[in-house]
Formats: structure tokens, sequence, C-alpha cells
């Protein structure tokens, strides 16, 4: 592997302004943010409510458009992406936890976590199989399995969560507040799961946060303030 490959730009935001209209108001939720993320990063994006966090989470997993600017993800600008490759880019990139957790209630621990590979719609049931396992076994939840999700705490809810982000090996994890509704301890230890998760299998996580703990675990931070990246407070990631 070249030296350089880990110093990947994954995802690049270039003068990227993020506007809403409320009737004949225009509210800016970013105003002309610039980022790159390494492959492999660690990142977290703080800032009080209301400075966009949720916004640029939104804009690099293709579920919102800019304004103006540029969003690169995985090499490919995300603006001249028709509908059908937009989902693919979310189906086989991105891995998303939200904290709501967003599992389907009907469904089991294992059938939650398959599901986005049965959307894939390429591997076997089998194949199927042994990866939920393989990942419900690393989250702790292999007793669980048959489990639904009201049966469970928050906190292996959130780890269930983790769990279905992962399981399509997605280079890019995104995670906005994902230890909001959690209590201190089980929230240090989804971040330290999420961490190993980065470490093991080099993947990307990019998530938003409030909490001070969380932020210590990042190799490089992000801080917004109004819809701008704060000024000489953008810690470099220790590559």
């Amino acid at each position: 592997m070249p030296q350089h490959a880990e110093k990947t730009a994954i995802v690049s935001i270039q003068k990227v302004v993020k506007e809403y209209h409320l009737d004949k108001v225009v509210v800016p939720a970013l105003r002309g943010v610039s980022l790159t993320v390494r492959q492999g990063d660690f990142l977290s994006i703080v800032g009080p409510s209301g400075s966009g966090k949720t916004t640029l989470l939104n804009l690099i997993g293709c579920v919102d458009t800019a304004t103006r600017g540029t969003v690169m993800v995985d090499g490919q600008d995300t603006k001249g992406l028709n509908d059908r490759q937009l989902t693919d880019l979310r189906l086989h990139t991105l891995g998303f936890i939200f904290q709501s957790f967003n599992l389907v209630p009907v469904l089991s621990v294992f059938q939650n976590v398959e599901f986005p590979l049965l959307l894939q719609r390429k591997f076997t049931a089998a194949e199927r199989a042994q990866r939920v396992d393989e990942l419900l076994k690393k989250v702790g939840l292999d007793k669980h399995t048959q489990h639904r999700p009201s049966e469970l705490s928050g906190g292996q809810r959130q780890r269930v969560a983790i769990a279905r982000a992962l399981v399509t090996r997605p280079k890019i994890v995104l995670a906005d507040e994902p230890t909001a509704n959690l209590d201190s301890v089980t929230g240090e230890n989804i971040i330290d799961l999420m961490k190993e998760m980065n470490e093991e299998e080099k993947t990307t996580f990019i998530f938003s946060t409030h909490d001070a703990k969380v932020m210590s675990h990042a190799n490089s931070v992000i801080r917004l303030a109004d819809g701008k990246i704060a000024a000489g407070k953008a810690a470099a990631g220790r590559h």
C-alpha cells in the first residue's frame, strides 16, 4: 500500500452554503464551510444547538443537498448524482447511527442488523447470517439475537444500531449525537466500541456531539458556530 494511502481524502467539502426557506425568510444553516476528512479519521463535529452540525452530517450522508458549494464523498461529487446513484452511495459507502436509534420495532435484533444486507441483494442467507452473528458478538448482543428493540435497554439498542451501521462494511459511518440518550458509562462504552471498529476496520467515523468525553476520543475536532467553522479551533488529526 502506498505511504500516502492513509491520507486519502474520503470527504471533501468546499465553500458549502446551506439555506432553508421558511415562508419568505431565508435561514442560513451553513455559511461557507470547507472541510477535508481523511480516510480512517475519527472526527468529532462540535458546537451548540443550531450551529449546523446535523445539517453538515446530512449533506455528507446524501440525505440533503447544499444550496451552494461542493460536497465530495468517496471521490464523487454528490451534486451530480441522480436519485439512484445517491441511494447506492448511501447503501454501499455510508453507515448511519442516529440518536433515536431508528430500529424497526417489529423486527428482531438479528433482522434489524441484517436489513441493509437484504437491500444490497448481493449476499446469500448464510453470508448474511455470518456477518450479522460476527457483529452482534462484537457488540456483546449475541445472546439477544431474537429480542425485539422494546425488550432492550437504551445502550443495547444503540449497540444494535452500531452493528447495523457497520454490517455493510461502509467506508464512512455518520453518527448524530450517538451518546445523547445514554447514561455516561454506557455512552463511554459505545464510543470505545466505535473507536475499536475504527482501528480494526479503518472505518472513517464522523460524529456530532455535545459530549466532552466523546470529543476526547476524537483524533480531530471541528468546532462549528453559527454555521461556520470557528477560527483556529479545528484540531489537526494525529496521523
